[in-house]
């Protein structure tokens, strides 16, 4: 029986070879932050939270210009007055409506049993508003002498508070503006004193061990083992009263970081005792590298990504630190603006019925920045081990 074998020309049509699937072979050959970046943006509550958090910090850094009055200005003829909802369009008379941003102004109304005095809208005072309008005059980051605001009344003497008014009639929203620069830099600020600390002696405890781990652990156990709230209170009460408001924030901000290192030390002392008997830490170690060089050139580059989760986790300790601090009247005081200065008023029930706004607010916006470097800081240490699927 006679076989026919075909013999396929070698000229033939060419096979493209398959590609890995996902780009996994990219991706294997990327380098660490490359690797914690795509792992990073497929976490898109940690993009949201990014977005918030960014938000946060434009919003301080322009405070003065994003603010539609001076937040120290009062009125006390508008006490207590609630929030004014924007509308878009009025009566043009004729029947048929025309666009203009505008606030209804207030009438009030006195309770004949309480002769409590109450704002309710006035359909009659229509206040228009606008975009980049001249206001209170302010001086933009202490250099630039400024009036231009970028939401307010086209007439500065007539009302505008779309967040409404506390007890001595001053603009709640130019108020919660300037306490965001307040209570997100005592953040950073906090932060990065606590990272020095811990860095430090969490690298010092973790590399040479022995006694000097001892020491350092025996510190940390003792800083930790303090009441928050009866050291806060002898801490502040040292403060002298003639300081100015600078130097009190500053010692606050201190208070605040000198509490909050241990946590960031024990995880980078943890990290030091897995990584100081690699191998590559040992081949440094052999080709005659000094301790500083690697403790600071080979081993604390490892940790960086997990440094930078853990410490975006603790700013939002440091926010709530200050806010129950100024809080409780033993943190930021006026004129200093902060969320926990404007939670002070929250402390009386009766004005929390009368003006919940108050409350909602300042507390909303604690809430919304916690959150949001809680739900980054997730997504950030979750991305620094880009491996783990």
């Amino acid at each position: 029986m006679n076989r026919t074998v075909h013999i396929q020309d070698e000229t033939g049509p060419a096979v493209t070879p398959l590609k890995p699937e996902g780009g996994r072979e990219e991706m294997a050959a990327a380098g660490q932050w490359k690797l914690i970046w795509h792992k990073f943006i497929r976490n898109k509550l940690a993009l949201v939270s990014a977005a918030i958090i960014i938000v946060l910090y434009l919003v301080a850094a322009f405070a003065e210009f994003l603010a539609p009055g001076d937040p120290s200005a009062s009125r006390p003829q508008y006490t207590y007055a609630p929030p004014q909802p924007i509308g878009f369009f009025v009566d043009g008379g004729d029947g048929e409506s025309r666009f203009l941003p505008h606030v209804k102004g207030y009438a009030v109304e006195v309770d004949p049993e309480s002769y409590r005095r109450t704002f309710v809208p006035d359909d009659e005072q229509i206040v228009p508003i606008g975009f980049f309008v001249e206001g209170a005059p302010y001086k933009f980051w202490g250099l630039f002498d400024m009036n231009m605001h970028l939401l307010g009344a086209l007439d500065p003497t007539q009302p505008m508070y779309l967040l409404g008014t506390d007890r001595l009639g001053r603009d709640l929203l130019s108020r919660l503006i300037y306490g965001t620069r307040v209570s997100m830099s005592i953040g950073l600020i906090g932060v990065g004193m606590s990272l020095v600390l811990g860095i430090v002696l969490g690298s010092l405890s973790g590399y040479y061990g022995g006694w000097v781990d001892t020491a350092i652990q025996r510190l940390i156990e003792v800083v930790s083992a303090m009441p928050t709230i009866p050291l806060w209170l002898g801490l502040a009460a040292a403060i002298p009263l003639t300081w100015s408001p600078l130097q009190v924030y500053f010692i606050i901000t201190l208070i605040v970081s000198l509490l909050g290192w241990t946590g960031l030390a024990r995880e980078v002392r943890g990290r030091f005792f897995a990584l100081k008997t690699e191998d590559f830490v040992t081949a440094a170690r052999l080709d005659g590298s000094r301790e500083r060089r690697l403790i600071f050139r080979h081993i604390l580059p490892s940790l960086t990504s997990h440094i930078l989760a853990v410490v975006t986790l603790a700013i939002p300790t440091m926010i709530i630190a200050e806010t129950a601090l100024s809080f409780l009247g033993i943190g930021l005081k006026p004129p200093v603006v902060s969320w926990g200065v404007l939670l002070q008023d929250a402390q009386n029930i009766r004005t929390v019925s009368s003006a919940p706004w108050l409350l909602v607010w300042p507390a909303g916006a604690v809430v919304v920045a916690v959150l949001s470097f809680n739900f980054f800081g997730d997504g950030l240490r979750d991305a620094a081990d880009p491996y783990e699927s």
